[in-house]
């Protein structure tokens, strides 16, 4: 499904497109996709369900083993440096088991990279649960200064990995302005930005327009696969990009772009 432009996640659309459906402002999905996003969706969809790059348990066939994980995926519809209309798909968080897939934009920061902060610190993370878990174990009181000492060390510890994490987040606008995750979530009055920020489908797909001169025209989100959690996610559904954790980076990489009122 490879474009004309010799970008790897630039694709073009399967058919021409008309200049007559480009919206006159930029379309960020909030009732219903715009029917170019929705043209993109369909293509990706396809893709998902004959694509043999990747294995991930969507809860839609029996065949698949491992644990039921439904996901949220994005299509950004975009105008290249050579003018060509085409669009960028992600996906929110991971999948299977990785950050990077062929098809779809990198994240905006890997965390998973071999040997990174985030790997080093989860393992310490485990070594104190072990620790804390064998002290308990050995049918410690539950006031035991050694026990209270080291949960204590294990929420600093926690806390100071996440911090970390949002440092390593930076999103660009149009203008080419960059802004860490952290500070845009403390010009929306939030004390910390919410876990998982940054590793929505839509922020990483603007992220991947502005770093290379695209255009976005139009983007929407559906889920995809069977979720266990919740009955609200449903099986290729749109949904508006979430408020909490996307609305305050909005308000960063759309500065000064001209977006659809719904």
């Amino acid at each position: 499904m490879p474009g004309a432009s010799i970008d790897p996640y630039f694709t073009a659309f399967e058919s021409a497109v008309s200049l007559d459906l480009l919206p006159a402002k930029f379309s960020l999905m909030n009732t219903k996709p715009h029917p170019l996003c929705l043209l993109a969706a369909n293509e990706l969809q396809f893709y998902l369900i004959n694509q043999k790059d990747w294995v991930h348990n969507f809860g839609l066939s029996d065949q698949n083993e491992g644990t039921v994980i439904g996901k949220m995926f994005g299509v950004l519809v975009v105008q290249n440096k050579a003018g060509e209309i085409g669009y960028l798909s992600a996906f929110s968080g991971k999948l299977a088991g990785s950050n990077q897939h062929r098809q779809f934009v990198p994240p905006v920061f890997d965390l998973l990279t071999k040997n990174g902060f985030l790997n080093v610190g989860m393992e310490e993370l485990t070594r104190m649960n072990l620790l804390i878990r064998t002290l308990e174990e050995e049918q410690q009181p539950v006031q035991n200064p050694e026990i209270i000492r080291l949960k204590a060390a294990r929420k600093a510890f926690s806390i100071a990995l996440q911090d970390e994490i949002f440092e390593h987040y930076h999103f660009l606008n149009q203008s080419g302005a960059e802004k860490s995750l952290i500070s845009i979530f403390n010009d929306a009055g939030y004390k910390k930005p919410p876990a998982g920020a940054g590793e929505c489908a839509a922020p990483k797909l603007l992220q991947y327009a502005f770093a290379h001169e695209m255009r976005p025209i139009a983007l929407a989100e559906f889920w995809w696969g069977q979720s266990p959690k919740s009955n609200f996610w449903k099986h290729g559904r749109f949904y508006e990009c979430c408020k909490e954790k996307c609305g305050p980076i909005f308000r960063h990489t759309l500065a000064g772009i001209d977006v659809e009122k719904p």
